[in-house]
């Protein structure tokens, strides 16, 4: 799978790392629906995190599909909202 990070660039994910993810996606959604910022925020830069560190960057000059587009680390409560499925950022 190819995941882009808004502002950064694309990495390669193994579909067998979004049981993981998916993880982090719940505990992020549980806090965006009760509104905890501080919660959101540790949250979304742990997931974005992680992705970093499952991940496998792409080159700067590669421009695949991307099956996978997270915010920008400095995305708002919000600007995450706006970007929201049924079933979080990640798909599971």
């Amino acid at each position: 799978m190819i995941v882009r990070i808004m502002g950064e660039g694309q990495l390669r994910l193994a579909d067998s790392h979004l049981t993981e993810l998916n993880k982090l996606d719940d505990e992020l959604l549980a806090e965006m629906e009760s509104g905890d910022g501080p919660g959101f925020r540790r949250t979304f830069h742990a997931l974005l995190e992680k992705v970093r560190e499952l991940g496998e960057p792409l080159p700067d000059d590669s421009l695949e599909p991307s099956e996978l587009i997270l915010p920008a680390p400095d995305a708002t409560l919000e600007d995450v909202r706006a970007l929201l499925r049924d079933d979080g950022l990640i798909p599971g």
